[in-house]
Protein backbone atom coordinates (compact mmCIF):
# COMPACT_ATOMS: atom_id res chain seq x y z
CA UNK A 1 0.00 0.00 0.00
CA UNK A 2 2.55 2.33 0.65
CA UNK A 3 4.92 1.91 -2.05
CA UNK A 4 1.74 1.56 -4.62
CA UNK A 5 1.44 5.32 -2.76
CA UNK A 6 5.18 6.84 -3.37
CA UNK A 7 4.66 5.24 -7.16
CA UNK A 8 1.71 6.59 -7.83
CA UNK A 9 3.57 10.34 -6.86
CA UNK A 10 6.47 9.28 -9.31
CA UNK A 11 6.01 10.64 -13.07
CA UNK A 12 8.55 11.62 -16.01
CA UNK A 13 7.43 14.30 -18.43
CA UNK A 14 9.69 15.89 -21.31
CA UNK A 15 9.95 19.51 -22.32
CA UNK A 16 12.08 21.42 -24.56
CA UNK A 17 14.96 24.27 -23.23
CA UNK A 18 13.51 26.86 -25.25
CA UNK A 19 10.53 25.65 -26.89
CA UNK A 20 10.44 29.10 -29.11
CA UNK A 21 13.82 28.57 -30.73
CA UNK A 22 13.65 28.53 -34.52
CA UNK A 23 16.69 26.34 -34.24
CA UNK A 24 17.81 23.05 -32.57
CA UNK A 25 17.04 23.14 -29.09
CA UNK A 26 17.87 20.33 -25.82
CA UNK A 27 15.85 17.90 -24.80
CA UNK A 28 15.31 17.98 -21.00
CA UNK A 29 13.65 14.80 -18.62
CA UNK A 30 12.16 16.46 -15.41
CA UNK A 31 10.98 13.52 -13.40
CA UNK A 32 9.05 14.23 -10.31
CA UNK A 33 9.12 12.46 -6.60
CA UNK A 34 7.77 12.44 -3.20
CA UNK A 35 7.63 16.22 -3.63
CA UNK A 36 11.40 16.26 -5.17
CA UNK A 37 12.52 16.75 -8.68
CA UNK A 38 15.09 15.50 -10.88
CA UNK A 39 16.25 17.04 -13.61
CA UNK A 40 18.57 15.61 -16.53
CA UNK A 41 19.67 16.58 -20.05
CA UNK A 42 18.40 13.94 -22.71
CA UNK A 43 21.58 15.34 -24.98
CA UNK A 44 18.86 14.93 -27.62
CA UNK A 45 18.21 18.01 -29.68
CA UNK A 46 15.21 18.72 -31.81
CA UNK A 47 13.44 21.56 -33.69
CA UNK A 48 10.26 22.93 -31.65
CA UNK A 49 8.29 22.99 -35.04
CA UNK A 50 8.44 18.89 -34.81
CA UNK A 51 7.79 18.66 -30.99
CA UNK A 52 4.10 17.52 -29.43
CA UNK A 53 4.07 19.36 -26.18
CA UNK A 54 1.06 17.31 -25.55
CA UNK A 55 2.58 14.18 -26.41
CA UNK A 56 5.87 15.09 -24.60
CA UNK A 57 7.41 13.31 -27.95
CA UNK A 58 8.86 14.28 -31.24
CA UNK A 59 5.88 14.94 -34.23
CA UNK A 60 5.27 11.97 -36.73
CA UNK A 61 5.84 13.27 -39.76
CA UNK A 62 7.50 12.50 -43.09
CA UNK A 63 9.44 16.07 -42.42
CA UNK A 64 11.16 14.18 -39.84
CA UNK A 65 11.79 11.26 -40.79
CA UNK A 66 13.60 9.73 -38.03
CA UNK A 67 11.13 10.25 -35.71
CA UNK A 68 10.30 6.43 -34.91
CA UNK A 69 13.89 6.44 -33.50
CA UNK A 70 14.20 9.43 -32.02
CA UNK A 71 10.94 8.66 -29.75
CA UNK A 72 12.27 4.68 -28.95
CA UNK A 73 15.60 6.97 -27.56
CA UNK A 74 13.09 9.13 -25.53
CA UNK A 75 10.87 5.97 -24.19
CA UNK A 76 14.09 4.31 -22.88
CA UNK A 77 14.77 7.48 -20.83
CA UNK A 78 11.33 6.90 -19.21
CA UNK A 79 11.65 3.34 -18.70
CA UNK A 80 14.93 3.66 -17.45
CA UNK A 81 13.78 6.24 -14.71
CA UNK A 82 11.24 4.72 -13.52
CA UNK A 83 12.79 1.40 -13.68
CA UNK A 84 16.07 3.47 -11.14
CA UNK A 85 12.96 4.73 -8.74
CA UNK A 86 11.51 1.56 -8.41
CA UNK A 87 14.83 -0.40 -7.84
CA UNK A 88 15.79 1.61 -5.26
CA UNK A 89 12.10 1.74 -3.56
CA UNK A 90 12.04 -2.27 -3.54
CA UNK A 91 15.64 -2.24 -2.05
CA UNK A 92 14.70 -0.59 0.82
CA UNK A 93 16.41 3.39 0.29
CA UNK A 94 15.12 6.06 0.30
CA UNK A 95 15.68 7.89 -3.33
CA UNK A 96 17.41 11.00 -3.56
CA UNK A 97 18.95 12.66 -6.77
CA UNK A 98 22.21 11.55 -6.33
CA UNK A 99 21.36 8.20 -6.18
CA UNK A 100 18.67 8.54 -8.18
CA UNK A 101 21.17 9.47 -11.27
CA UNK A 102 23.34 6.70 -10.90
CA UNK A 103 21.33 4.31 -10.87
CA UNK A 104 19.26 5.68 -13.89
CA UNK A 105 22.81 5.86 -15.41
CA UNK A 106 23.21 2.21 -15.17
CA UNK A 107 20.05 1.58 -16.53
CA UNK A 108 20.27 3.13 -19.51
CA UNK A 109 23.27 1.84 -20.05
CA UNK A 110 22.43 -1.65 -19.36
CA UNK A 111 24.49 -2.23 -16.61
CA UNK A 112 22.10 -3.03 -13.64
CA UNK A 113 23.73 -2.15 -10.68
CA UNK A 114 24.28 -5.04 -8.10
CA UNK A 115 21.22 -3.55 -5.06
CA UNK A 116 23.00 -1.02 -2.78
CA UNK A 117 23.09 -1.88 0.72
CA UNK A 118 20.60 0.50 2.65
CA UNK A 119 22.84 3.00 5.52
CA UNK A 120 21.33 3.60 8.86
CA UNK A 121 20.19 7.03 7.43
CA UNK A 122 18.54 5.87 4.94
CA UNK A 123 16.27 3.42 6.41
CA UNK A 124 15.59 6.42 9.29
CA UNK A 125 14.43 8.66 6.46
CA UNK A 126 12.35 6.21 5.06
CA UNK A 127 10.99 4.88 8.68
CA UNK A 128 10.23 8.46 9.00
CA UNK A 129 7.85 9.02 5.23
CA UNK A 130 6.28 5.59 6.29
CA UNK A 131 5.58 7.19 9.81
CA UNK A 132 3.73 9.93 8.64
CA UNK A 133 0.95 7.84 7.25
CA UNK A 134 -0.04 6.40 10.54
CA UNK A 135 1.88 7.50 13.35
CA UNK A 136 0.85 11.13 15.57
CA UNK A 137 2.47 14.37 14.57
CA UNK A 138 4.09 14.68 17.61
CA UNK A 139 5.97 11.19 17.38
CA UNK A 140 7.01 12.37 13.77
CA UNK A 141 8.47 15.52 15.39
CA UNK A 142 10.32 13.57 17.72
CA UNK A 143 11.71 11.05 14.69
CA UNK A 144 12.59 13.97 13.12
CA UNK A 145 14.31 15.31 15.90
CA UNK A 146 16.74 12.75 16.42
CA UNK A 147 17.23 12.59 12.54
CA UNK A 148 18.51 16.43 12.10
CA UNK A 149 21.14 15.49 15.07
CA UNK A 150 22.23 11.87 13.40
CA UNK A 151 22.57 14.39 9.89
CA UNK A 152 24.52 16.50 11.51
CA UNK A 153 26.55 13.95 13.39
CA UNK A 154 27.41 12.16 10.11
CA UNK A 155 28.23 15.48 8.16
CA UNK A 156 30.64 16.20 10.88
CA UNK A 157 32.31 12.39 10.40
CA UNK A 158 31.80 13.03 6.31
CA UNK A 159 30.95 9.71 6.19
CA UNK A 160 27.35 7.92 6.20
CA UNK A 161 26.18 5.94 8.95
CA UNK A 162 25.72 1.96 8.24
CA UNK A 163 24.25 -0.34 10.68
CA UNK A 164 27.65 -1.56 11.62
CA UNK A 165 28.94 1.50 13.01
CA UNK A 166 26.01 1.57 15.37
CA UNK A 167 28.10 -0.02 18.29
CA UNK A 168 29.38 0.53 21.58
CA UNK A 169 32.11 3.21 20.29
CA UNK A 170 29.41 4.73 18.41
CA UNK A 171 27.52 5.37 21.22
CA UNK A 172 30.09 7.24 23.93
CA UNK A 173 31.05 9.39 20.93
CA UNK A 174 27.62 10.21 19.99
CA UNK A 175 26.80 11.03 23.37
CA UNK A 176 29.50 13.24 23.55
CA UNK A 177 28.87 14.84 20.61
CA UNK A 178 24.71 15.66 21.82
CA UNK A 179 26.08 16.27 25.79
CA UNK A 180 29.67 18.78 25.03
CA UNK A 181 29.00 20.11 21.41
CA UNK A 182 25.18 20.28 21.46
CA UNK A 183 24.84 21.44 25.51
CA UNK A 184 21.81 19.19 25.45
CA UNK A 185 20.77 17.58 29.09
CA UNK A 186 21.61 14.13 30.23
CA UNK A 187 17.33 13.22 29.60
CA UNK A 188 17.38 15.06 26.11
CA UNK A 189 20.06 13.07 24.93
CA UNK A 190 18.63 9.96 26.71
CA UNK A 191 15.18 10.59 24.41
CA UNK A 192 17.50 10.58 21.72
CA UNK A 193 19.28 7.31 22.26
CA UNK A 194 15.64 5.80 22.93
CA UNK A 195 14.52 6.94 19.45
CA UNK A 196 17.66 5.39 18.22
CA UNK A 197 17.02 2.56 19.66
CA UNK A 198 13.63 2.20 18.33
CA UNK A 199 14.88 2.90 14.69
CA UNK A 200 17.62 -0.12 15.13
CA UNK A 201 14.45 -2.27 16.83
CA UNK A 202 12.36 -1.81 13.74
CA UNK A 203 15.22 -2.52 11.25
CA UNK A 204 16.24 -5.55 12.60
CA UNK A 205 12.80 -6.46 12.66
CA UNK A 206 12.42 -5.68 8.57
CA UNK A 207 16.00 -7.82 8.25
CA UNK A 208 18.10 -4.56 7.35
CA UNK A 209 19.79 -4.52 10.54
CA UNK A 210 22.12 -7.51 11.99
CA UNK A 211 24.01 -5.73 14.00
CA UNK A 212 22.78 -5.83 17.76
CA UNK A 213 25.51 -4.13 19.93
CA UNK A 214 22.76 -1.69 20.56
CA UNK A 215 21.09 -4.08 22.93
CA UNK A 216 24.18 -4.36 25.27
CA UNK A 217 23.54 -3.37 28.64
CA UNK A 218 25.80 -0.28 28.39
CA UNK A 219 24.59 0.95 24.77
CA UNK A 220 21.27 2.48 27.93
CA UNK A 221 18.82 4.90 27.65
CA UNK A 222 20.40 7.65 29.65
CA UNK A 223 18.21 9.54 32.81
CA UNK A 224 18.18 11.19 35.29
CA UNK A 225 15.35 12.16 38.02
CA UNK A 226 13.46 15.62 36.78
CA UNK A 227 12.90 18.15 39.24
CA UNK A 228 9.77 18.87 38.02
CA UNK A 229 6.84 20.13 41.05
CA UNK A 230 3.58 19.16 41.70
CA UNK A 231 0.98 21.58 43.16
CA UNK A 232 -0.43 20.15 46.79
CA UNK A 233 -4.15 19.77 47.34
CA UNK A 234 -3.98 22.87 49.43
CA UNK A 235 -2.15 25.07 46.87
CA UNK A 236 -5.10 24.06 44.28
CA UNK A 237 -7.50 25.07 46.42
CA UNK A 238 -5.73 28.63 46.16
CA UNK A 239 -5.75 28.29 42.49
CA UNK A 240 -9.81 27.98 42.92
CA UNK A 241 -10.18 30.73 44.82
CA UNK A 242 -8.63 32.78 43.17
CA UNK A 243 -11.03 35.74 41.90
CA UNK A 244 -10.20 36.34 38.27
CA UNK A 245 -12.73 37.52 36.94
CA UNK A 246 -11.18 41.02 35.61
CA UNK A 247 -8.93 38.34 33.46
CA UNK A 248 -11.25 36.17 31.15
CA UNK A 249 -8.03 34.57 29.67
CA UNK A 250 -6.33 33.78 33.21
CA UNK A 251 -9.80 32.29 34.04
CA UNK A 252 -10.49 30.12 31.63
CA UNK A 253 -6.48 28.89 31.43
CA UNK A 254 -6.73 28.22 35.51
CA UNK A 255 -10.20 25.99 35.19
CA UNK A 256 -8.55 24.54 32.05
CA UNK A 257 -5.67 23.35 34.07
CA UNK A 258 -7.37 22.35 37.19
CA UNK A 259 -9.64 20.15 35.17
CA UNK A 260 -5.95 18.62 33.85
CA UNK A 261 -5.11 18.29 38.01
CA UNK A 262 -8.54 16.66 39.12
CA UNK A 263 -8.32 14.16 35.82
CA UNK A 264 -4.72 13.67 35.54
CA UNK A 265 -5.02 13.89 31.92
CA UNK A 266 -2.30 14.84 29.46
CA UNK A 267 -2.79 18.58 28.35
CA UNK A 268 -3.85 16.99 24.69
CA UNK A 269 -6.49 15.50 26.79
CA UNK A 270 -8.41 17.35 28.58
CA UNK A 271 -8.55 20.69 26.37
CA UNK A 272 -10.26 17.94 23.99
CA UNK A 273 -12.70 16.53 26.58
CA UNK A 274 -16.43 17.15 24.79
CA UNK A 275 -19.86 16.71 26.33
CA UNK A 276 -20.52 13.23 25.06
CA UNK A 277 -17.34 12.33 27.29
CA UNK A 278 -19.32 13.11 30.12
CA UNK A 279 -21.27 10.14 31.38
CA UNK A 280 -23.33 11.97 33.91
CA UNK A 281 -25.53 8.92 35.53
CA UNK A 282 -22.40 6.99 36.34
CA UNK A 283 -20.78 10.62 37.60
CA UNK A 284 -17.44 9.80 35.49
CA UNK A 285 -15.65 10.74 32.18
CA UNK A 286 -14.90 8.68 29.54
CA UNK A 287 -12.33 9.99 26.70
CA UNK A 288 -9.53 7.88 24.45
CA UNK A 289 -6.33 9.06 24.96
CA UNK A 290 -4.53 10.74 21.87
CA UNK A 291 -0.68 9.80 23.04
CA UNK A 292 -1.76 5.90 23.55
CA UNK A 293 -5.24 5.41 22.13
CA UNK A 294 -6.27 3.91 25.21
CA UNK A 295 -10.00 4.69 26.22
CA UNK A 296 -9.83 5.24 30.24
CA UNK A 297 -12.33 6.26 32.63
CA UNK A 298 -12.42 8.96 35.64
CA UNK A 299 -14.26 9.89 38.57
CA UNK A 300 -15.88 13.36 38.21
CA UNK A 301 -13.99 15.28 41.21
CA UNK A 302 -16.15 18.00 42.57
CA UNK A 303 -13.77 21.05 41.30
CA UNK A 304 -14.26 19.50 37.35
CA UNK A 305 -18.03 18.88 38.17
CA UNK A 306 -18.11 22.73 39.01
CA UNK A 307 -16.18 24.00 36.18
CA UNK A 308 -18.25 21.64 33.93
CA UNK A 309 -21.40 23.10 35.22
CA UNK A 310 -19.93 26.74 34.57
CA UNK A 311 -19.40 26.21 31.03
CA UNK A 312 -22.58 24.35 30.52
CA UNK A 313 -20.18 21.28 29.97
CA UNK A 314 -18.46 22.63 27.01
CA UNK A 315 -15.32 23.65 28.07
CA UNK A 316 -13.34 27.06 26.48
CA UNK A 317 -11.19 26.17 23.67
CA UNK A 318 -7.76 26.03 25.30
CA UNK A 319 -4.95 28.41 23.92
CA UNK A 320 -1.47 26.97 22.90
CA UNK A 321 0.83 24.41 25.32
CA UNK A 322 3.03 27.34 24.90
CA UNK A 323 0.56 30.32 25.76
CA UNK A 324 -0.90 28.07 28.85
CA UNK A 325 1.73 27.70 30.28
CA UNK A 326 2.87 31.55 29.77
CA UNK A 327 -0.61 32.58 31.25
CA UNK A 328 -0.19 29.69 33.82
CA UNK A 329 2.72 30.92 35.48
CA UNK A 330 0.69 34.39 36.02
CA UNK A 331 -2.07 32.60 37.88
CA UNK A 332 0.28 30.54 40.06
CA UNK A 333 2.23 33.97 41.03
CA UNK A 334 -1.68 35.14 41.82
CA UNK A 335 -2.34 32.54 44.07
CA UNK A 336 0.81 32.82 45.66
CA UNK A 337 3.65 30.12 45.02
CA UNK A 338 6.61 32.15 45.70
CA UNK A 339 8.52 29.86 47.84
CA UNK A 340 12.30 29.46 46.32
CA UNK A 341 12.47 26.33 44.09
CA UNK A 342 16.24 24.26 43.65
CA UNK A 343 16.68 22.77 40.24
CA UNK A 344 19.66 20.77 38.90
CA UNK A 345 20.39 19.58 35.45
CA UNK A 346 23.01 17.80 33.90
CA UNK A 347 24.63 19.29 30.98
CA UNK A 348 28.27 17.99 29.12
CA UNK A 349 28.58 15.38 32.61
CA UNK A 350 28.26 19.01 34.95
CA UNK A 351 25.12 19.22 37.21
CA UNK A 352 24.31 22.61 37.32
CA UNK A 353 21.66 24.04 39.79
CA UNK A 354 19.72 26.81 39.50
CA UNK A 355 17.19 28.61 42.09
CA UNK A 356 13.29 29.93 40.59
CA UNK A 357 10.45 30.79 42.26
CA UNK A 358 7.92 27.65 42.74
CA UNK A 359 5.02 29.71 39.86
CA UNK A 360 7.82 29.67 37.15
CA UNK A 361 8.32 25.94 37.31
CA UNK A 362 4.27 25.36 37.00
CA UNK A 363 3.43 24.09 32.95
CA UNK A 364 0.89 21.88 31.71
CA UNK A 365 2.33 18.52 32.59
CA UNK A 366 2.26 19.69 35.91
CA UNK A 367 -1.28 19.23 36.29
CA UNK A 368 -1.17 15.05 35.62
CA UNK A 369 1.66 15.08 37.63
CA UNK A 370 -0.17 16.75 40.93
CA UNK A 371 -2.87 14.34 39.84
CA UNK A 372 -0.75 11.75 40.61
CA UNK A 373 0.82 12.52 43.31
CA UNK A 374 -2.35 13.86 45.61
CA UNK A 375 -3.72 10.32 44.63
CA UNK A 376 -0.43 8.32 46.10
CA UNK A 377 -0.63 10.44 48.99
CA UNK A 378 -3.90 10.08 49.62
CA UNK A 379 -3.61 6.09 49.81
CA UNK A 380 -5.26 5.69 46.48
CA UNK A 381 -4.21 1.97 45.65
CA UNK A 382 -1.43 2.39 42.41
CA UNK A 383 -2.93 0.31 40.49
CA UNK A 384 -5.80 2.50 40.31
CA UNK A 385 -3.79 5.28 39.59
CA UNK A 386 -1.65 3.86 36.92
CA UNK A 387 -5.00 2.93 35.32
CA UNK A 388 -5.58 6.43 34.45
CA UNK A 389 -2.08 7.43 34.26
CA UNK A 390 -1.09 4.79 31.50
CA UNK A 391 2.23 3.75 33.66
CA UNK A 392 2.72 0.13 32.66
CA UNK A 393 4.96 -0.31 35.86
CA UNK A 394 4.96 0.15 39.49
CA UNK A 395 8.67 1.41 38.77
CA UNK A 396 8.19 3.97 36.07
CA UNK A 397 5.34 5.39 38.22
CA UNK A 398 7.20 5.92 41.18
CA UNK A 399 9.78 7.94 39.39
CA UNK A 400 7.17 9.74 38.11
CA UNK A 401 5.58 10.84 41.51
CA UNK A 402 6.82 13.79 43.38
CA UNK A 403 7.14 12.13 47.11
CA UNK A 404 9.33 13.76 49.66
CA UNK A 405 11.41 11.32 52.12
CA UNK A 406 9.33 13.11 54.42
CA UNK A 407 5.88 12.55 53.01
CA UNK A 408 6.68 8.92 52.28
CA UNK A 409 7.58 8.94 56.17
CA UNK A 410 4.23 10.18 57.29
CA UNK A 411 2.77 8.10 54.58
CA UNK A 412 4.18 5.10 56.48
CA UNK A 413 3.61 6.12 60.00
CA UNK A 414 -0.54 5.54 59.55
CA UNK A 415 0.34 2.32 58.31
CA UNK A 416 -0.46 -0.68 60.85
CA UNK A 417 3.37 -1.76 60.51
CA UNK A 418 4.26 1.05 62.27
CA UNK A 419 1.47 1.67 65.18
Amino acid sequence: MFLEYIYGMANAKFILKEPKSKEETLIYMLFRYQYKRFKYSTGEKILPKFWNEDKQRVKETKQFPQHPEFNTRLAKFDTAINSAFRRLLNDGIQPNNKLLKEVFEAELSGNILQPRKITFLDFVEKYIEESKLHKKEGTVKVYKTTQKYLKSYSEKLKKDLDFDSINLEFYNQYIAYLSVENNLSANTVGKHIKTIKSFLNEATDRGHNTNLDFKKRKFKTIREESDSIYLSVDELKKFEKLNLSASPRLEKVRDLFLVGCFTGLRFSDFIQIKPENIITDKNMIQIRTQKTGERVSIPLHKTVRNILSKYDNKLPKAYSNQVMNRYLKEVASLSGLKEKVETTITRAGKMEKETNSKFDLVSTHTARRSFATNLYLADVPTISIMKITGHKSERSFLQYIRVTQEQNADKLLNHPFFN
